[in-house]
């Protein structure tokens, strides 16, 4: 792009230039996404184009294809991304070991260039199929219309009732090595899980760290030859029932079991059972697969015309990459369908 394009016709290399000052600003001064600016903020109930509900890095990326592409477009978005709470973001081009509220706020902050696009700072709780596409409510009794309807609503992680594991969520008790693995590299390391799952989990572990433990949270169920290459590879494993995590801060130091043992680590990796973070996308009939996600072909759509669905509400892929990328997707296929309906 040179310096005379752009959403809102950049005209000067000095306008140019304070822009892009702007823009490496919102990477190290933290900002409350509500308070960003009140310009796209919606404040009319006119039909649009289309509704995004969720407006994560998914849900953003969606809304940027769909603002460059001229449509009226609303994201709403309750604030509560799955990710609050991890304190780095990673494996992510150009924005590698970012804040994920650093690389969110910037990316609000370029969506909003583009003033097709509004945002509602909101829970939506219904939705309903109408003649001329979709209906919306949300918690606090607005209602807003569209042709089409993209979920980037993520998923919500079942925690287990484990004194401590909430508060190191995302922080030492991990559910991807992609994501983190670099940063506890060769750490006291353990797996949380047991059977098939919790084995193969395990296995993908040992590539970051030697120092690997298994804790299967009761009686294993491995089979006698997972157990044998567990000896193999010099990898412990602990049958005991985990009571609780001793933390600083979320910072991993000891797992107490009821039995009164303990065991010193600084990363736990454990996967999680999930279940929609909204409801909305069922309700209308979009099919979920056997393990909860949303199904959806490769252009993102649902099984139900005129709804899409993107990000980690979709896929095992949980990755702030991988969400960017269906959300483009979502967004630049929904514009496809609207022309194509219309020309």
């Amino acid at each position: 792009m040179g310096i005379n394009e752009g959403p809102r016709g950049v005209s000067s290399r000095r306008a140019f230039i304070k822009q892009s000052g702007l823009t490496l600003m919102a990477l190290t001064w933290p900002i409350d996404l509500t308070k960003i600016s009140t310009d796209n903020i919606m404040t009319d109930k006119k039909q649009l184009d289309v509704i995004i509900i969720g407006g994560s890095y998914s849900g953003l990326a969606a809304a940027m294809a769909l603002g460059r592409a001229l449509r009226q477009v609303l994201v709403i978005d309750s604030g509560l991304p799955c990710n609050r709470q991890t304190p780095y973001s990673h494996n992510f081009l150009t924005q590698d070991g970012q804040t994920p509220k650093d690389i969110a706020t910037l990316a609000r902050q370029q969506v909003q260039q583009y003033n097709t696009v509004k945002f509602f700072n909101g829970l939506a709780t219904k939705g309903r199929k109408i003649k001329n596409g979709f209906e919306i409510e949300t918690a606090t009794g607005e209602s807003f219309q569209s042709k089409k309807l993209i979920f980037a609503t993520g998923i919500k992680d079942i925690m287990p009732p484990i004194d401590g594991f909430s508060e190191c969520w995302g922080i030492s008790v991990l559910h991807c090595p992609y994501c983190h693995g670099f940063e506890v590299k060769n750490e006291p390391t353990g797996v949380l899980g047991n059977g098939e799952k919790g084995f193969e989990f395990l296995s993908l572990i040992s590539n970051w760290t030697r120092d690997l433990t298994l804790f299967t949270n009761g009686k294993s169920t491995l089979t006698k030859d997972q157990m044998a290459k567990l000896a193999s590879h010099k990898i412990n494993m602990v049958e005991a029932e985990v009571e609780r995590l001793v933390h600083k801060s979320g910072h991993l130091e000891t797992i107490i079991f009821k039995d009164g043992t303990t065991h010193a680590i600084k990363a736990l990796y454990a996967p999680r059972p999930f279940e929609q973070h909204c409801a909305i996308p069922e309700s209308l009939g979009c099919a979920l697969n056997e393990e909860g996600y949303i199904i959806t072909d490769p252009i993102q759509r649902t099984s139900i015309p005129g709804v899409f669905a993107c990000g980690d509400n979709t896929t095992r892929m949980r990755t702030v990459a991988n969400a960017v990328a269906m959300g483009t997707t979502a967004g630049m296929m929904v514009n496809k369908e609207i022309v194509l309906e219309g020309f």
